[in-house]
């Protein structure tokens, strides 16, 4: 399947104006078959008390790619994706930088997508691993 990547990132980073992904400040970066990236700075504004990249940050940056992904394989005239299901293994901290979300498709299929995101640092290092299940909805009318 050929994507536009250019479009396919500007329609992701146009889409999170004023919801949960701006005010991260994450922004789309890269896109491929069957793959998106996205970065989130990492400072307090994303810390847990200890001075730690939290856990949530992690999970509502995996979301966030994982589903803005999934438009990738929908008409969004007709449909429309919601996350049913996320799981996710910490299993780095960081304290500042920028972490980067890459999700990539295990399963496409016509209402269910699941994909895998690795949160990754700077460095390469795995911070976070996640499983997120999406499922592909008609639009009403």
């Amino acid at each position: 399947m050929e994507i536009d990547k250019e479009k396919m990132l500007q329609f992701c980073n146009a889409f999170s104006k004023n919801t949960l992904m701006e005010t991260l400040n994450i922004e789309y970066i890269d896109a491929g078959e069957g793959f998106l990236v996205a970065k989130m700075p990492v400072n307090s504004a994303v810390h847990q008390p200890m001075g730690l990249l939290h856990g949530g940050a992690s999970v509502a940056l995996a979301e966030s790619v994982g589903s803005a992904a999934s438009h990738f394989f929908i008409n969004p005239k007709e449909q429309e994706v919601r996350g049913i299901e996320i799981s996710a293994n910490h299993l780095k901290s960081i304290r500042e930088g920028v972490v980067f979300g890459t999700a990539k498709i295990i399963h496409k299929g016509k209402t269910v997508h699941l994909w895998e995101i690795k949160i990754t640092d700077e460095a390469g290092n795995l911070i976070s691993l996640c499983k997120l299940t999406n499922m592909v909805l008609q639009k009403k009318p």
